[in-house]
């Protein structure tokens, strides 16, 4: 199924972008924080990193709240992303997935239960389709969130120049 292939490509695309993202918010080089996004081993981490630096490198509310939404747009992506990433597929006797089935195992009352097992139908398909172009734009977004963000910080710094002197 390509459009898994897709999904997966389009989201790794934009998690690399955070490298950057994370390297102007240290106010370091690409190197440094290179180490600190492949240090922290969740994409959770990574973002939770991003959203609790920003708070201090960046007092710019409009560059923040840019900041902020495409966070969370790009974690509503990784949801299905992880959907299809983290699961086991149902095949028919034609080779077409049919069903994902979750590997979580889950315990309730004493009884265990495995993961839930989810249809691929048309409509979890076009889930996938209006990711792919959601994330393209995130693609972009980030993109061009990235002089703004770089100028805020600046802003930030300087001002607390005369603080560290003082």
């Amino acid at each position: 199924m390509n459009l898994i292939g897709d999904l997966n490509l389009a989201w790794s695309n934009n998690e690399s972008l955070f490298i950057y993202v994370l390297m102007v918010l240290l106010g370091t080089d690409e190197r440094a924080a290179a180490i600190v996004f492949a240090t922290l081993n969740t994409t959770r981490a990574r973002l939770d990193l991003v959203q609790r630096l920003a708070k201090i490198a960046v007092s710019d509310r409009a560059v923040r709240n840019e900041l902020t939404d495409v966070v969370e747009r790009f974690s509503a992506a990784t949801r299905l992303r992880n959907d299809f990433s983290h699961a086991t597929f149902v095949i028919d006797d034609h080779g077409e997935i049919t069903h994902t089935q979750h590997m979580k195992v889950e315990e309730s009352r004493g009884n265990l239960r495995f993961g839930v097992r989810r249809p691929v139908d048309d409509a979890r398909l076009e889930e996938i389709v209006h990711t792919i172009r959601e994330l393209d734009t995130l693609n972009r977004r980030i993109w061009d969130l990235m002089p703004l963000l770089e100028a805020a910080t600046e802003r930030q710094r300087n001002r607390s120049e005369p603080e560290r002197r003082g």
